[in-house]
């Protein structure tokens, strides 16, 4: 078999399944694309395999009194790799990339809401002056990223389709969720969010009817989500890049549900620091995000100065 083989139609169509419902039966996933659930498994085994397709199930971290950090570390050329690994070694940590010519990392980190990041992310990273610069931005409103997922790799269905794989969405009580006792779950879930409640019940140690009632419990009030983690090359996307924003602030919002609608952005979130803005955004090549940088990006009223860069390489997307 041909390896990296790139995703046709079906693969396409699948992908954008899972991003509706991650945890959505084959069955049902075979039906809404027309072919069998035999051919819907080899196909889901062969994009873990070629394209690192994960299904991974989170805990959104307002719900469990976390905040969101986004940290940037400039390093020597020779400690830049290592101090990403470590980074990346880390289950606080998510989205560990390095830019700029592969000095500066910046990742994702979840801290209790009372703690600062610094400490946190200093006690495990490697003892050596290397590490040259520090900075910290939290992130203050996330528009697109998260439970809100990329857009542009769920395009392959017809609203008809879609409309089969997505459940009627829950209204936020506002209830308060006691989470002792599910930390076994969620490690199960972090690794294979699609693993069967059978398997949930054996890492856990509980019923399987218990365990398919916390999980659909702990879905239906959005403290535990579903996402993809897939490497955007699959659906032909070359030239990721990160943009560091400033906006006027009367704009702020405006700024970024306008990019919050473009296809090329995986992610946007207001943060504190010298610049108010970051987004994620994924290009085919390099051509097409020059043309998004001069062309799209600048229709955009209120965007001021623009610090771009480029992704060289991605050590870690999801926890």
């Amino acid at each position: 078999m041909l390896r990296n083989m790139p995703l046709d139609e079906l693969d396409r169509g699948l992908v954008h399944a899972l991003h509706l419902d991650g945890r959505a039966p084959f069955t049902l996933i075979a039906d809404v694309l027309g072919t069998s659930q035999q051919t819907v498994a080899r196909r889901y085994r062969r994009l873990r395999e070629e394209h690192g397709l994960r299904v991974v199930a989170r805990l959104a971290p307002r719900k469990v009194g976390q905040v969101e950090w986004f940290v940037r570390l400039r390093a020597t050329p020779d400690a830049a790799v290592e101090v990403a690994r470590a980074l990346a070694a880390r289950d606080d940590t998510t989205w560990v990339q390095l830019t700029s010519g592969g000095t500066e990392i910046v990742c994702l980190t979840r801290v209790p809401g009372t703690q600062a990041p610094d400490a946190l992310l200093l006690h495990q990273l490697p003892r050596t002056p290397r590490v040259v610069a520090v900075s910290a931005h939290c992130l203050l409103r996330m528009f697109v990223g998260g439970p809100v997922g990329w857009a542009a790799r769920a395009t392959a269905l017809s609203p008809e389709q879609a409309a089969r794989l997505t459940a009627e969405p829950e209204a936020d009580t506002g209830e308060s969720v006691d989470l002792s006792g599910d930390e076994p779950l969620f490690t199960a879930l972090a690794r294979d969010g699609r693993a069967t409640f059978a398997d949930l019940a054996a890492a856990t140690g509980q019923a399987e009817p218990t365990v398919r009632r916390r999980v659909h419990d702990l879905r239906r009030t959005g403290v535990l989500y579903l996402d993809i983690d897939l490497d955007p090359a699959a659906l032909g996307y070359h030239a990721p890049a990160l943009l560091w924003l400033s906006v006027r602030q009367p704009r702020l919002a405006a700024v970024a549900e306008a990019l919050a609608r473009q296809r090329e952005v995986a992610l946007v979130a207001a943060t504190t620091g010298p610049t108010n803005l970051l987004a994620s955004v994924l290009c085919t090549d390099a051509d097409a995000l020059y043309t998004y940088l001069a062309d799209t990006l600048a229709t955009i009223e209120g965007v001021g100065h623009v610090e771009s860069a480029p992704i060289i390489r991605t050590l870690k997307r999801t926890a």
